[in-house]
């Protein structure tokens, strides 16, 4: 996909319409339909997804959430992302604590749910095997994150789950940056070290935007005790803060 198919997107529900019917990334799409028609026994019943799961928020937030891509039977099962998964249990639980959701939890598509200045994207948008998109997959995905930054006007914080979505933010609001000729010629010749992830990591990007990192909420993470609530909510506690500041 071309970056300029996705500037002529005016709308973020534009945006997220191209987002469902693309399909260039051919191991994505054979991998996200595959699952979808054998499912597994505890989803039997369920009518799957099966294609790339769009974003999800308010469209005026301040706060931007990127995450990796949705799971197998979580996001590519319900249409949703962050949803139907345990990662998804964690991430609306304490967005719900932060005051950024009507409610802790999330299992449909039309379950009531709704964020408040708060939006939710992902690296890619297609269930990768093995939770592992390729390089060239996420080059792929990219101009939608871009186009995001673009459309999302009012983004003062990001927070980035996952080394993965740490880069990706990064490397598009440069990119979106670099776009604007007007911030391109403020910014320093002398570019600043890039950021290095860490859980609870604060950056300051272009345009004034605040990155946070935080080890994803994967139940690799969170079984294991390496991501707690406690660090979890941290994040958000912080995110809320700066946007307080701002």
């Amino acid at each position: 996909m071309k970056t300029s198919t996705t500037t002529r997107l005016k709308s973020i529900d534009e945006l997220q319409k191209r987002i469902i019917r693309c399909d260039l990334c051919p191991r994505l799409v054979e991998w996200r339909t595959r699952v979808a028609r054998e499912k597994v026994r505890r989803f039997d019943d369920d009518d799957y997804w099966g294609r790339p799961v769009p974003s999800f928020g308010d469209p005026r937030a301040r706060l931007l959430i990127v995450g990796l891509a949705p799971a197998a039977h979580g996001g590519n099962r319900t249409g949703r992302i962050f949803t139907g998964d345990r990662s998804g249990d964690w991430l609306f639980a304490a967005l719900h604590r932060a005051g950024f959701a009507n409610k802790p939890t999330s299992v449909s598509r039309n379950d009531g749910l709704r964020l408040r200045d708060c939006y939710i994207t992902a690296t890619i948008h297609c269930a990768p095997p093995a939770n592992k998109p390729l390089p060239e997959e996420v080059r792929n995905c990219r101009p939608y994150l871009l186009r995001e930054l673009e459309l999302l006007k009012r983004v003062r914080v990001i927070v980035a789950l996952g080394r993965v979505a740490f880069d990706a933010a990064i490397t598009s609001v440069e990119a979106v940056a670099e776009r604007d000729r007007a911030n391109f010629a403020r910014r320093s010749r002398t570019a600043p070290p890039r950021p290095k992830f860490a859980h609870g990591a604060e950056s300051k990007l272009a345009d004034g935007m605040t990155l946070l990192g935080s080890f994803h909420p994967s139940q690799q993470n969170t079984f294991t005790g390496r991501l707690t609530e406690k660090m979890f909510d941290s994040v958000f506690r912080r995110a809320r803060e700066v946007l307080e500041e701002s």
